[in-house]
């Protein structure tokens, strides 16, 4: 409740001293607006653009008709609040120290909002924040409400360029019936083989589908209103999620469905409609260069990401990245995992609780997917794809063959044909770690709130942080690394 009270304050603050204007021409300096659509918890196949026939996702599907798909971009971390963050500090969780779930912003550290400030932008963010006051406060401007405030906002840019950072709560749980008028089907939900096909689980997908489609009316009601006001041609909308789809063996992990994500771009005045990019791979932690970058701003050395500009207007010939990163860390109980990625292979290292179960967050825990995934465990009816969930001891490496296993269900880490691999991935991975600031699973530990075997949480605390002291980065990984 105090949260909300403060946030309200914040609001109506920010509104009653910014300047008034119906209209929206006249921006400086001719730069771009640019509004960022967020989603909390979508799995990067569930639109109706990236081939979900069972979702009805027009307004979304439509924006990518008129600009830029991306089929392979991925988010650094599977978690809410750490994937926000490393998305707008162009870092790596780790390398700001919120790797875990519901850590703040450190004071000290710049987001985007504050960097395009200095370019003459106003900024604003909408509904879920999940940053942290300093995070929040390099923002000028801030509604609990999406499309019914955005009017509102605009109007409070005037005649200045606007940045906009929407944070949907949907389509995270909890579901209830009636977030639409016209329900999904549970007989048209697509089930992935890790899920359990029945009844209950088909009934939780369709409502994660209302949910979705929730949030795309949202969209479709704010980019009407940017039509109206005839700002559309000179607007960089982009859409993408925080991490994947709230169910067993998705969100939380880093399997493609935890960390891949949607990525859409409109921008008419530059953008050639019907775009798509699937040479290379894109990670979330070069959006904020990109971002800067558009807006005439050279992005801070000490940013991990590199920017993409190139890719929106010439999406044929750029080549993107080889490789991609990722982490899990805390988040309701403890992991230490990191993963590459290339545009064929997938590798996974797990450096902790290899005994134990990989862990399920609370929210999925209590749904009726998990659910029925733990009764047919009991009843020793899962399939090979399924046990793979609720397997210990866990190998310490994980390797997948992404073009012969999409799903991620095979482990050939011990396979003779991919022993080359292997190696090569994991002496990549090292590298990463060492030269991005990592540190190794003994140190900023966090007890478990939540059981692994069930799913049910035994606190609502959040557990201190134990041997938070790391050490000089020449002597974390026991040799002579990179400062």
């Amino acid at each position: 409740m105090a949260r909300a009270v403060r946030a309200a304050a914040f609001s109506i603050a920010a509104l009653a001293v910014q300047p008034t204007s119906a209209t929206g021409q006249a921006r400086s300096e001719g730069l771009p607006n640019l509004v960022v659509f967020v989603a909390d918890d979508l799995g990067w196949r569930d639109l109706g653009i990236y081939g979900n026939a069972g979702i009805r996702t027009p307004n979304i599907d439509r924006l990518a008709r008129s600009g830029l798909r991306v089929t392979r971009a991925f988010g650094t971390t599977p978690q809410c609040s750490p994937s926000r963050i490393s998305t707008l500090t162009g870092k790596y969780a780790h390398a700001t120290l919120t790797e875990d779930l519901h850590t703040p912003l450190p004071e000290g550290e710049r987001i985007l909002p504050s960097y395009l400030q200095a370019r003459g932008y106003f900024t604003g963010m909408m509904a879920k924040t999940h940053i942290g006051p300093n995070g929040e406060r390099q923002f000028q401007w801030y509604s609990p409400e999406t499309a019914k405030a955005f009017p509102a906002f605009l109007d409070s840019a005037g005649t200045r360029p606007f940045f906009l950072w929407v944070g949907f709560h949907d389509p995270h749980r909890p579901y209830e019936r009636g977030a639409i008028a016209h329900l999904h089907s549970a007989a048209r939900v697509s089930v992935p083989p890790y899920l359990a096909d029945t009844r209950e689980t088909r009934a939780d997908l369709a409502l994660y589908y209302d949910a979705t489609a929730r949030m795309d009316g949202e969209i479709g009601r704010m980019l009407a209103e940017l039509d109206r006001r005839k700002l559309g041609e000179n607007t960089l909308v982009l859409f993408f999620s925080d991490n994947g789809a709230p169910f067993p063996r998705e969100k939380g992990t880093l399997y493609d469905a935890g960390t891949r994500t949607p990525l859409i771009f409109s921008w008419p005045s530059v953008i050639h409609p019907n775009s798509v990019y699937d040479r290379g791979l894109v990670s979330m932690v070069d959006l904020t260069p990109t971002l800067l970058e558009i807006a005439g701003a050279t992005p801070p050395d000490a940013m991990q990401g590199r920017s993409f500009r190139p890719l929106l207007t010439a999406p044929d010939s750029y080549d993107g990245r080889d490789t991609v990163y990722s982490e899990r860390n805390w988040h309701d109980c403890d992991e230490h995992q990191r993963a590459v990625r290339t545009t064929r292979f997938k590798l996974i290292r797990t450096d902790a609780y290899t005994e134990l179960p990989l862990c399920i967050t609370a929210d999925i825990g209590a749904s009726p997917s998990f659910l029925a995934l733990r009764a047919r465990a009991k009843a020793g009816r899962l399939t090979a794809a399924q046990r793979r969930l609720f397997e210990v001891p866990r190998a310490r490496l994980e390797l997948y063959d992404l073009t012969q296993d999409p799903w991620e269900l095979h482990n050939v880490a011990d396979d003779p044909r991919y022993a080359r691999q292997v190696r090569a991935l994991a002496g990549v991975l090292q590298g990463w770690m060492e030269q991005s600031g990592d540190f190794p699973a003994a140190y900023r530990v966090r007890d478990d709130n939540t059981d692994r075997i069930t799913g049910v949480p035994f606190t609502s605390k959040m557990p201190p942080l134990r041997n938070t002291e790391i050490p000089p980065a020449k002597d974390r990984w026991g040799h002579q690394g990179p400062t």
